[in-house]
């Protein structure tokens, strides 16, 4: 995709520079909307009755990304380059968008990370392919926060434990397994899948190789091969598309479920894929990305759900 998109406004006319930057975010948003509504995610909360509550909490809590991100793009396009100051201005956006969230119920902390340096960088290229806003957001990642807290979290502290790369390690390489995600989501596509199929193959591919620090946390490094392992079975069984591909799939969740295994960390980048597929959709002639954020928007429109037991 060459040169810089015009967002068309949702009465017709060029969208100004906040609509530009409110439109990535929302479809960031919907992204991530669209990983939760994904079924069945092993280990993972979807729309099936037994995570229902909690897949309708996170629906809501994700629609609160939406201010954060918004912010975020915005300021990487005033900045306009992958420095270090714009490093500090997003982890500090980030940091009061992760408080939002949890006052709104919580989740979304490796969603937020992904998609905050993917949304930067595409705001900074805009009409950049996925390989160059991969590369940007490493050149983004690549710099300290300075103004981070000092204490560790619960996935440094694996990264340190197990020599995995995890959230920090991954955008630092460029988000690889992103990458794979989107190359899983093409090939799946183009030999038949439906479009669930599609993103479930490309959830599975990330499954399969990433050194998830929530499963080594939860699982340990055991658990974890398990779940790769697991993971590839549904893969070389064909993929979700076939019988044997969903039966072996449908064991893996039963599997994940027994043992409370949640592969939180596979769904935060799939979530960054299905941004970056998005985009690329729109580059690819569909409909203008400023109208596919207002059908998303107007497609998730729902009153906020009643959590009490």
């Amino acid at each position: 995709m060459g040169g810089t998109p015009t967002f068309p406004s949702h009465d017709g006319n060029a969208a100004g520079i906040g609509g530009e930057d409110e439109a990535l975010a929302q479809t960031a948003v919907d992204a991530l909307v669209g990983q939760l509504a994904l079924a069945p995610k092993p280990g993972l909360p979807d729309p099936r009755e037994r995570t229902a509550r909690d897949h309708s909490a996170l629906r809501w809590s994700a629609r609160v990304l939406l201010p954060g991100l918004t912010a975020m793009a915005a300021t990487a396009r005033r900045t306009g380059e992958p420095s270090a100051r714009l490093r500090m201005d997003l982890g500090a956006i980030g940091r009061s968008t992760e408080h939002t969230v949890a006052l709104a119920g919580g989740g979304h902390r490796g969603a937020l990370w992904t998609l905050g340096l993917l949304v930067a960088a595409a705001a900074l290229r805009p009409g950049a392919g996925p390989a160059d806003t991969t590369a940007l957001a490493k050149q983004l990642a690549a710099h300290p926060d300075r103004r981070a807290p000092r204490r560790p979290s619960r996935g440094s502290t694996m990264s340190a434990r197990y020599g995995a790369a995890g959230a920090r390690g991954e955008a630092r390489a460029g988000f690889p397994h992103v990458r794979r995600a989107l190359t899983a989501l093409a090939t799946a596509r183009s030999q038949g899948a439906t479009e669930p199929q599609a993103r479930l193959d490309a959830l599975l591919t990330v499954m399969s190789t990433l050194q998830d620090t929530e499963l080594l946390h939860t699982a340990g490094p055991m658990g974890l091969r398990q779940v790769q392992a697991g993971a590839r079975g549904v893969l070389e069984e064909g993929g979700t598309a076939t019988e044997r591909g969903a039966a072996a799939l449908r064991a893996l969740d039963t599997n994940l479920t027994s043992h409370a295994w949640a592969p939180r960390g596979s769904g935060a980048l799939l979530t960054g894929a299905l941004f970056l597929d998005a985009l690329s959709s729109w580059g690819r002639g569909a409909e203008s990305l400023c109208d596919s954020a207002a059908r998303a928007r107007r497609a998730t429109d729902h009153p906020r759900p009643n959590l009490s037991p």
